[in-house]
């Protein structure tokens, strides 16, 4: 009998770039294709994508990449695997509808296969079967899912919280859970990303009288940002702006999009003349107006941002607004969020990011939600994923105080597998993975020398370094010279370096001159360590060496 191997290509110790593989014998199932965003120390970094290497060297494996659900963490990194790998996307109506503008736009070559199921739906994909069951999270239809193999279901949570009264009516499909489970999950791959939180999670639908509170209290226009994929939160504004007598303009390309998407398929019920363009709610008295805006993670170019530093033509922030921070700040995200709301109360706009009444409610499960789909699935084995170590830490003493003894738990690393097979389950040889760094140039591979090189530049400046050599006869021409850019040490710090440099020089051989390689590496090496040493920076240092 085979072996089942499950492998996280990201997704485990860390929030975001979900993608996992499900491989028994000659067939691969991938579990979303997510991307991450960068932390302040990757400069000029845009996104993070997983490592694909994997899938590349076994594509005639695949049988299909499933998606949970549409939000960035889980399907941001398709362009950049469907120009390796064009195999089918299985998704959900409302998925697809999301990401067939971006991967049109990002993949205009590729002839993508999508495949739309319904939850329930059992998908054949080699010797392995996927159904995807509804489970409540903050976007619409999303789904855990249940992969069936020759040891039993291993079963993807997926982002999810056991909400009993969503915003838009669907509940959890606990029941199938709860069978799947009689019949038989081998492993439980569960969300654990408020694993530190106790008790239940908040109900979506509270935070309709937090909003309302806002609503009714403000003198001025009402300004709410949130995630563009957030529509429940775009439903509640329309119909709290109805009950307040305001009408409703939209800012940001995404978030358009989103609401012209979900409009058409029915996910956003929008009363009567409630939604305005954005020109005639301009003329509107401001206690009549509510703008739906993006920016809540302080994205440079997110018309939030530009609002806040009045660089935003179609629309200003202005004395007597209030803002609504409906979202949860993404870590690393922290600093950008704070300034964008500082520079909005500097114009003059009250900015409400916590309340007595909840504005805000994650998606995501708390300790008792996570234990009762424990409860109901009865896995074998468990192991936390979309989570830091510290969530899978929390996670594995829930579980151990449940009474799953060690060898019953996991805690997974990227590209180590979790290999079960019909006695036992183990972590088996790691293959390669990391991560892909993605720069504004939407060009992937950025190297991690060139990010330390622009950490260096960023922080403590630029040295040139210039030599001219005459390699025939080994010797130097002229006299060497240092220029700085954005470098600033103790005065008189460039000069000494520079006398080191030449005494360094005139002590190499005709033969070590010849070779200009040589050469700056040399020169490289002196000026770094007589910069450290003196002044106790790492300035990125160029050499230029001329031959004449």
């Amino acid at each position: 009998m085979d072996s089942v191997k499950i492998v996280a290509l990201g997704g485990v110790g860390e929030i975001g770039k979900n993608c996992a593989v499900v491989e028994q014998g000659d067939d691969i199932v991938v579990i979303d294709c997510g991307l991450s965003f960068p932390n302040e120390e990757m400069l000029g970094i845009d996104i993070i994508v997983p490592d694909f290497t994997y899938l590349i060297q076994n594509k005639e494996k695949v049988r299909g990449i499933f998606l949970t659900h549409a939000h960035e963490d889980h399907i941001g990194a398709l362009p950049y695997l469907l120009k390796q790998l064009n195999v089918p996307i299985h998704c959900s109506e409302f998925t697809h509808a999301l990401i067939r503008h971006k991967l049109d736009e990002r993949c205009p070559n590729v002839k993508v296969d999508y495949r739309i199921f319904k939850p329930g739906e059992v998908i054949e994909a080699g010797g392995l079967s996927v159904e995807p069951i509804r489970v409540t999270h903050s976007i619409p239809e999303n789904c855990a899912m249940a992969i069936k193999t020759v040891h039993g279901y291993v079963l993807f949570t997926g982002d999810f919280k056991f909400d009993f009264t969503p915003v838009d009516g669907k509940l959890s499909d606990m029941k199938r859970l709860s069978e799947i489970g009689a019949e038989g999950v081998v492993v439980l791959l569960s969300d654990s990303t408020n694993v530190e939180r106790p008790g239940w999670g908040p109900s979506e639908s509270i935070v309709t009288e937090g909003l309302r509170k806002v609503f009714d209290e403000a003198k001025g226009r009402v300004l709410l940002t949130t995630f563009a994929s957030n529509i429940h939160r775009m439903q509640q504004v329309f119909q709290i702006a109805k009950e307040t007598g305001r009408k409703v303009g939209v800012v940001g390309r995404s978030m358009e999009r989103n609401l012209d998407i979900c409009m058409r398929l029915g996910y956003v019920k929008i009363p009567n003349g409630t939604l305005l363009p954005l020109d005639d709610v301009r003329g509107l008295p401001d206690h009549q107006v509510v703008l739906l805006t993006t920016g809540s993670q302080g994205e440079p170019m997110s018309a939030l941002v530009k609002m806040s530093k009045a660089e935003y033509g179609r629309m200003q922030v202005k004395e007597g607004d209030t803002l609504i921070y409906s979202a949860r700040p993404i870590p690393g995200n922290e600093g950008a969020i704070w300034r964008t709301i500082n520079r909005l109360f500097l114009q003059g706009c009250q900015v409400v990011y916590e309340a007595a009444r909840p504005i805000h409610v994650s998606g995501h499960a708390y300790q008792e939600e996570l234990k009762m789909m424990i409860n109901l699935t009865q896995p074998f084995y468990v192991a936390p994923v979309h989570g830091e170590p510290r969530h899978q830490y929390v996670y594995n003493k829930i579980a151990s105080d449940m009474g799953y003894p060690d060898h019953r738990r996991f805690t997974l690393t990227s590209g180590v597998p979790l290999v079960i097979d019909e006695t036992r389950a183990y972590l088996g040889d790691e293959i390669p993975t990391g991560r892909v760094l993605v720069d504004n140039s939407g060009t992937p591979g950025v190297t991690e020398s060139v990010l330390r090189d622009r950490y260096n530049l960023a922080n403590d400046g630029l040295v040139i370094v210039s030599i001219a050599v005459d390699s025939t006869h080994g010797e130097i021409v002229g006299d060497p010279s240092l220029h700085a850019k954005g470098f600033h040490g103790p005065e008189g710090i460039l000069e000494a370096t520079h006398d080191i440099m030449v005494d360094m020089l005139a002590s190499l051989t005709p033969n070590d001159l010849k070779d200009l390689n040589k050469v700056k590496q040399a020169v490289t090496e002196i000026v770094r360590k007589t910069i450290v040493k003196r002044a106790q920076l790492r300035p990125l240092i160029v050499p230029s060496v001329i031959e004449v």
